[in-house]
């Protein structure tokens, strides 16, 4: 019996011995195919174990660092580097590689580099589905960013921009110089719960303390901080953690709070509250009654995705872009003065702003899109490919990993004259009409761009016009502001700004 039981022993380790070695040799493989692909792109030299992980250090320091050696010195239109031994990367710096990947249907990278740790949060929402969801989908929501529906929304930016602009006068009393980041996410955040949801919590005047401000700031954050420690890259183990307790926690929160607006607005159509007698149909209204070609509407869930996705994505990157505007315009007088000549000039003495008078303020826009090309609002996507690609003359295989680095795009010297230098103008006339569409891309481009850019690009508008309009911004000469790369472009320690009344 023990001989029996012996060769069954050996025959159980014999076969996983074999099934390891079967594994080891595929792999082995693998990464020397990979390892080939990756020498026709120039980077770092990685560690046999480690690869170039321990060289990342903050992501923003090595994407840094990468640009400086790969685009500004060697002026190349890509660079690889690897994440262990197990995670191969091309960076793509160029237009000319960027457009490839952007032209096509990849997916967003959902691997543990990418979108899947926030999608316990935003669910399989447009930001990070594909295929015919993704399509299906995008057709559904298509509606609720057409002109007709935005050109209703002014009135909901000069109220919210009425209670931000009072917020930094009061705080600019005797000169003071107060922090904008915070002041312009909430408002943005005010803007799009009342757009979205025709949700008013007061969110400006409460503040932080508001639940759901709160709670977004926080899975921002716990998100940010799990990208960045390895051990809690599997999900059953970092639920047993306690940032993980938090993090699902609040996710539960966020869930509730749309679920129960959801639940009140069907309960409103299902009675025939007419939609008429609200100021205007709104993106959860669209949401509800959408149906495709065979009659049928979005899920529940679906619908409270795509609102969760909304407020994260349209919060984070409009708070972003309105901060580094505030920030330009104090740090550039003459610009400040031409913006501020040409607001002047088309609104005269009124005071809230429309569609109209956005679309006659040409420089005004030249510097809202010199403000997203300098301080690129989303710095970086990650796509996985689905099929084998030629990138450069190189076909990278399916399923490999690629960074897009638009903020890298919107600073290679090859593309862009002195791109360090702040300079509106560079959008004037058929300046930018001449070059490649895809030099340009803070909202992305192709066929997955950001669906609701219009919608931030006035709301934007409609801010910077409103804040210069009535003050002259100062910044606090003594505080130095540094940006930073995380899923925004972000300022490291804030930016420290005064509001001066012009009357």
């Amino acid at each position: 019996m023990s001989a029996v039981l012996m060769s069954v022993v050996i025959g159980v380790i014999g076969l996983v011995l074999f099934y390891i070695t079967e594994k080891v040799i595929q792999f082995l493989k693998w990464h020397r195919k990979m390892k080939k692909i990756l020498s026709h792109f120039p980077g770092p030299k990685p560690h046999w174990f480690f690869g170039n992980a321990l060289q990342i250090g903050t992501f923003h320091d090595f994407v840094t660092r990468m640009h400086k050696e790969y685009v500004e010195h060697l002026r190349t239109k890509g660079y690889s580097f690897w994440v262990f031994t197990v995670q191969p990367v091309i960076f793509l710096t160029h237009p000319d590689t960027i457009k490839v990947i952007m032209k096509s249907n990849a997916p967003k990278a959902k691997g543990n580099i990418g979108y899947s740790f926030m999608i316990p949060w935003i669910g399989d929402s447009l930001l990070v589905t594909h295929g015919s969801k993704w399509e299906r989908n995008r057709r559904l929501l298509t509606p609720a960013f057409h002109f007709s529906v935005l050109n209703g929304y002014f009135k909901i930016y000069n109220n919210v921009a009425d209670t931000l602009l009072e917020k930094f006068s009061n705080g600019s009393k005797s000169g003071k110089y107060i922090e904008v980041y915070q002041a312009s996410a909430l408002a943005v955040l005010d803007s799009l719960l009342q757009c979205s949801l025709s949700y008013k919590g007061n969110i400006q005047s409460v503040g932080e303390s508001h639940p759901y401000v709160k709670a977004v700031k926080r899975l921002v954050e716990l998100v940010m901080a799990r990208n960045l420690n390895l051990l809690f890259y599997p999900e059953w183990l970092y639920r047993l953690s306690p940032s993980g307790k938090e993090f699902f926690h609040l996710c539960d929160y966020v869930h509730q709070f749309a679920e129960d607006i959801i639940e009140k607005r069907k309960q409103e159509l299902m009675n025939k509250v007419s939609i008429n007698k609200k100021r205007q149909m709104d993106f959860l209204d669209i949401l509800l009654t959408a149906k495709d070609d065979n009659g049928k509407g979005l899920t529940d869930e679906e619908i409270r995705s795509e609102v969760d996705t909304f407020m994260f994505a349209g919060h984070e990157t409009t708070a972003s872009v309105l901060s580094w505007s505030i920030y330009a315009l104090g740090k550039y007088k003459h610009i400040q003065d031409k913006v501020y000549t040409e607001v002047k000039k088309v609104i005269g003495d009124k005071q809230h702003i429309d569609g109209d008078d956005i679309s006659e303020m040409k420089y005004l826009s030249c510097f809202l899109k010199e403000v997203m090309r300098h301080y690129t609002p989303v710095p970086l996507i990650a796509r996985t490919l689905e099929k084998p690609t030629v990138v450069n003359g190189v076909e990278l295989p399916e399923g490999i990993l690629t960074i897009l680095g638009i903020h890298s795009g919107h600073h290679h010297p090859d593309v862009w004259e002195d791109p360090w230098v702040f300079k509106p103008e560079r959008f004037e006339g058929s300046i930018q009409r001449d070059m490649d569409p895809y030099s340009f891309t803070p909202f992305s481009a192709g066929p997955r761009n950001c669906i609701g850019q219009s919608f931030a690009q006035s709301e934007e508008k409609v801010l910077i016009a409103r804040i210069i309009n009535r003050f002259e911004i100062l910044l606090d000469p003594d505080h130095k502001v540094e940006p930073f790369i995380e899923f925004v472009m972000r300022a490291k320690n804030g930016i420290m700004v005064s509001f001066k009344d012009r009357s």
